[in-house]
């Protein structure tokens, strides 16, 4: 069993690597002037959503359910009504904070005075949370159990998360571009939107040793968040416009990718 601190390295270890590459994303800043093709913008959103959706399975509900049953309760329980609490949390943010997906033309949520860019920071941040708090859960099962399988998989889904962060760090700094920010700040904008998972990751360590018991519940309820931004954001917009091969395409393909890297490694 590894001590808080070491677990408390290997999480920012992969949450850091999941934040670099949502700055490699906002980099693009520095080279698009305007906003990516409609078909490159639904290949990287549909890639993401499928990388979600696995993750939300193979790295998240499944090891749910393990770890229910090694704890002497039914598998489906927690498995269920983690997913039920995940989604809620979303669905609550979503109607409770004003906020402005990518692509969208108007604000969601409370009215409010903030500017676009603030409200764009803030949903893409909202989101990034169950994906750090997932990241942390599997570092945390891994360091408990000493299971190299376990480490093997927490690295898959920070890998998984990382690749998928790449058109999400884009989606938030190219369209402030579009709005008259600098390239600079579009970039801070969309780099620091990632922080929210190295941030949430580590609290997951240094909350440990409390919710342990309720790990497998807290597996579901990431599976749930991330499958609420999958359904309410990635995989409409991957389908904008008259034909959807392309996005349902790098759906499967995001798919494809996270099982074989969670499959391979974990």
């Amino acid at each position: 069993m590894q001590s808080t601190l070491e677990m408390l390295g290997w999480v920012l270890t992969g949450t850091g690597f999941t934040f670099a590459m949502t700055t490699l994303g906002a980099a693009g800043v520095f080279f698009f002037r305007h906003s990516i093709s409609e078909n490159a913008h639904r290949i990287a959103l549909g890639f993401a959503a499928g990388i979600m959706i696995a993750a939300s399975v193979w790295s998240l509900l499944i090891p749910a359910m393990d770890a229910a049953e090694a704890q002497g309760m039914a598998s489906w329980l927690p498995a269920a009504g983690g997913f039920v609490l995940g989604v809620a949390f979303l669905l609550a943010l979503d109607e409770l904070l004003p906020h402005l997906h990518p692509g969208a033309a108007s604000p969601e949520g409370p009215k409010t005075q903030l500017s676009r860019a603030n409200l764009l920071f803030f949903a893409v941040t909202f989101h990034n949370i169950p994906e750090g708090m997932s990241v942390g859960l599997l570092f945390v099962i891994a360091g408990q159990t000493g299971d190299p399988v376990a480490m093997s998989a927490a690295f898959a889904l920070a890998l998984g998360m990382g690749i998928q962060n790449v058109p999400e760090g884009a989606a938030v700094s190219l369209p402030l571009r579009q709005e008259g920010y600098s390239a600079k700040k579009a970039f801070a904008f969309g780099s620091l939107s990632g922080l929210a998972e190295p941030v949430f990751g580590a609290l997951v360590v240094i909350c440990a040793s409390w919710i342990t018991p309720f790990m497998p519940w807290l597996l579901a309820f990431s599976a749930g968040a991330m499958m609420y931004v999958v359904v309410e954001e990635l995989i409409p917009e991957a389908h904008l416009g008259e034909h959807s091969n392309l996005g349902t395409l790098s759906v499967m393909a995001g798919f494809l990718v996270m099982m074989v890297l969670d499959c391979a490694l974990g």
